[in-house]
């Protein structure tokens, strides 16, 4: 397992942006699949974002396409999800994950390591 920590929720009206980074520690994000997924009150943790190793392959919700942009910082060991234009149904808990098979869909049961998550809020 890796360490993950996220951090840049907010409060933010519709229409603005956010940027959520996903900090790890002790190994590189870039030997791990890294998934960005959220869960809103009552309802089941879905996938939001996610990139494999080789930096890539960059797959995301179709609910956020055009929306939201997943980055990663190997220098910095941190991977970035840029949120813009922002919806009151994109208000959630979002989380960092990670996890070493390659292969397969983003699947939150796949993944091992997950952060603490951080609370965005879109206002109408």
């Amino acid at each position: 397992q890796v360490p993950l920590v996220e951090s840049g929720g907010g409060l933010v009206q519709a229409g603005g942006s956010l940027r959520l980074s996903c900090a790890a520690s002790g190994r590189s994000l870039s030997r791990y699949v890294t998934g960005w997924f959220r869960q809103a009150p009552g309802k089941e943790r879905e996938f939001v974002a996610g990139i494999r190793w080789s930096g890539g392959d960059i797959s995301y919700a179709d609910s956020v396409k055009g929306r939201f942009t997943l980055s990663r910082d190997n220098a910095k060991n941190t991977v970035y999800l840029q949120m813009n234009s922002l919806k009151p149904e994109d208000t959630a808990v979002y989380y960092c994950a990670a996890r070493t098979y390659y292969s397969g869909p983003y699947h939150a049961s796949t993944f091992g390591s997950w952060g603490q998550g951080t609370q965005v809020t879109v206002s109408s």
